[in-house]
């Protein structure tokens, strides 16, 4: 395999949250792990004396608090095609190609997506208005993650 793939391979795999990537071509076969494979549970026996306390705080009420999840805009979901570093602008310096509140229509480019080296503009699907950016600047996004709302 030429290095210079393998190079963007693994530069692909240390930039994602996948932990593992095998690639099985007729003549060749790379598998790059990161970090070794995920730790399995463990299981570490408990003292005596932890048990009884586990009991009693199991048995003693707590008011359950629970974190209110942020409401999100009605609207159609742009979701991320690919994997990779999303970028809301073309360069460090450079104006956000949308805020919330910009209207946009079909094919109106929204963001970059950076994988393996590539950027990727990703256009509006809909027109409308951009009701939320659900992505921050520079961070890593899955395939499939919401990244924007347009209504």
């Amino acid at each position: 395999m030429d290095l210079r793939k393998l190079k963007k391979l693994i530069d692909l795999v240390e930039e994602s949250s996948i932990t593992e990537l095998e690639i099985n071509d007729a003549e060749e076969r790379v598998r790059i792990v990161k970090h070794g494979a995920p730790p399995g549970q463990q299981v570490w026996p408990m003292p005596p004396a932890a048990h009884a306390q586990a009991a009693t705080l199991a048995t003693t009420p707590v008011a359950a608090t629970v974190a209110a999840e942020p409401e999100l805009p009605e609207g159609d979901v742009l979701k991320a095609p690919m994997v990779g570093t999303f970028y809301r602008a073309s360069s460090p310096g450079a104006e956000p190609f949308v805020q919330v509140g910009s209207l946009v229509k079909a094919g109106d480019t929204l963001c970059i997506i950076e994988a393996m080296k590539l950027l990727n503009e990703i256009d509006a699907e809909t027109a409308g208005t951009v009701k939320a950016i659900l992505v921050e600047n520079g961070q890593p996004v899955e395939y499939g993650e919401p990244l924007f709302i347009i209504g």
